[in-house]
């Protein structure tokens, strides 16, 4: 069993390396024909507009831009932020989303009336708390190729200790898990890897699931809006966009567990799901560890092995490499945020409204 254990890990790590190097990475910048539209939906971002508008605004390399931010329903001082920038001249637009109908969320039905205008062959759409380099953009255009969606995955960043050991498990997870350049041409949805901070789709490809209806309710609008274009024909899916964009998703514990509450369960939906990722948790980061202090020197090896994946992810992902020795740590607290969400949904609070 053991045995079986280590060779499992061998496995992850064969994965790890292929994607690794295969990865789709930003090439040389060119100039964009294409027209681009970016949405960027907003609900009480005010700490965010001033630098999210000085990195959209400087995007190089793009004939035809379009900013469309949606404010949906903010109650601090984003709109009045927006339509300052807007009277000072700034190249933006600014609509305000409907009220919130029954069966959406805010973010798909801000990005829902961002579609609706939006008159790019190219949509972007961005969280508020990213903040992209000035060719972040054209890059990732010249990412797609002959794909109809590209997330180039931003960095990470992680200042407490809490946000060091749980957010590069994000990127860990697909990394070791998912042949990325086998899951970018294949119908299957289950091999969907997507990233809503970031994420570039044809216009054409996102008029053929009605814009983002499909995802109308849905928390993890980033990997189910994957799916409903993959399930429409589209091909896509994650690349390395470290060099191109940052954020800084959480700054403490309490905003971590709010964030992962709000979503864990809904990307473990039945308890069948959660059970079977508990389990590959506990057996590739804590298990090693109790192998190991039991005597075993498989346990130890498994463990480097594991931590090897951690560190590859990190290396490309531009995140702590250090920060993987942590790992049974890391895996200790997110099977309990996996269950705090299960425990939590329907009750969460995020911005405001309860998920």
């Amino acid at each position: 069993m053991y045995t079986a254990l280590f060779l499992f890990t061998i496995f992850l790590l064969w994965i790890a390396a292929a994607n690794f190097v295969t990865i789709r990475r930003p090439q040389a910048i060119s100039e964009v024909d294409r027209s681009v539209s970016v949405l960027v939906p907003v609900r009480n971002e005010a700490e965010n507009i001033v630098e999210l508008l000085d990195c959209l605004t400087k995007q190089s390399h793009l004939k035809s831009l379009e900013i469309i931010f949606v404010d949906d329903s903010s109650t601090d001082s984003t709109n009045k932020l927006l339509k300052t920038a807007l009277a000072e001249g700034a190249p933006i637009r600014v609509i305000s989303a409907p009220t919130l109908p029954e069966g959406w969320l805010g973010k798909p039905w801000a990005l829902q009336q961002g579609y609706l205008v939006a008159n790019g062959e190219v949509v972007v759409t961005i969280d508020a708390d990213v903040r992209l380099q000035p060719t972040a953009i054209a890059q990732a255009i010249s990412m797609i190729g002959d794909r109809d969606f590209i997330s180039p995955y931003p960095q990470q960043i992680a200042k407490t200790f809490s946000e060091r050991l749980i957010q590069p498990l994000l990127q860990w997870s697909w990394m070791t898990t998912v042949p990325l350049r086998i899951a970018e041409r294949s119908k299957r949805t289950s091999l969907a890897v997507a990233n809503g901070q970031f994420f570039l789709v044809n216009k054409n490809a996102l008029d053929r699931t009605n814009g983002f209806e499909q995802i109308s309710s849905e928390v993890l609008d980033d990997m189910k809006l994957a799916r409903a274009l993959i399930s429409t024909g589209s091909r896509g899916g994650v690349a390395d966009g470290s060099t191109l964009a940052k954020t800084r998703m959480y700054k403490n514990f309490g905003e971590i567990k709010a964030g992962y509450g709000k979503s864990l369960w809904n990307a473990f939906p039945t308890p069948l799901g959660a059970a079977v990722a508990i389990a590959f948790i506990f057996l590739t980061g804590i298990a090693p560890v109790i192998i190991w202090f039991n005597g075993n020197p498989i346990g130890l090896f498994t463990y480097e092995v594991i931590v090897l994946t951690r560190m590859i992810s990190a290396k490309r992902s531009g995140g702590r490499i250090l920060d993987s020795l942590l790992h049974p740590i890391s895996s200790l607290i997110l099977i309990y945020l996996i269950i705090y969400s299960w425990r939590a949904r329907g009750k969460v609070q995020w911005k405001g409204r309860t998920l």
